[in-house]
């Protein structure tokens, strides 16, 4: 069996690869293959084809979630665990939609981990047991029609930053991040920046 670790944390890659050692003793060991950013991961995915993949979303450059829709449309196989520091379910829903086969947070105990990936080395899927449970309470509308963006934009205005901050942290216009606030207001059926703010915290978003 072959295992891909992206993340670009030095010492979470030395701590799954031991975990990952000790999962796969069983059916007779694993190769471990590492990527701390984007480029590699992606070159890894199409040229060794590993059985399973660990992501983190917070990666350098290119956003978690499009390094991993980029990871299946390099192997349509992929059976992807994303592993995150993100334990909202906004963001569980969009790597599950993208198409992850898992998601478990940093939080999870390295017992639910081995777990995960037993389950999805089986061809299941598996999503930690906390964010399950608030993933079935999120409406629909809250799950399907938020881009990478519009969350990236909520998860900030959570923090309490302007538009111009927001701005000046994503490399956006002023205009295009009032424009995106406006799209996402309709999305969630609100009428004030206000209430994209209340919903932000509610959902779990801002920090």
């Amino acid at each position: 069996m072959k295992i891909l670790i992206v993340d670009d944390h030095a010492v979470i890659r030395a701590g799954l690869k031991q975990l990952c050692a000790d999962f796969s003793q069983g059916s007779g060991g694993a190769t471990v293959l590492e990527a701390d950013g984007g480029e590699t991961a992606l070159a890894l995915q199409k040229t060794e084809r590993p059985q399973l993949t660990i992501l983190d979303l917070n990666m350098p450059g290119v956003s978690g979630l499009e390094l991993l829709r980029q990871l299946i449309e390099a192997d349509s196989a992929a059976r992807i665990l994303v592993f995150s520091m993100h334990g909202e379910p906004v963001y569980a829903a969009k790597a599950l939609h993208i198409g992850a086969r898992g998601y478990v947070s940093k939080n999870a105990s390295p017992e639910e981990l081995r777990l995960a990936l037993s389950r999805i080395a089986s061809g299941l899927t598996y999503v930690e047991g906390e964010i399950a449970q608030a993933l079935a309470a999120l409406p629909v509308e809250q799950r399907q029609q938020l881009s990478e963006r519009d969350l990236e934009i909520l998860r900030l205005l959570g923090e309490g930053r302007s538009f111009s901050e927001i701005a000046a942290h994503l490399g956006l216009g002023y205009k295009t991040v009032a424009n995106a606030a406006t799209q996402i207001k309709s999305k969630l059926g609100v009428g004030r920046t206000a209430d994209l703010i209340r919903l932000s915290v509610e959902m779990g978003i801002g920090r």
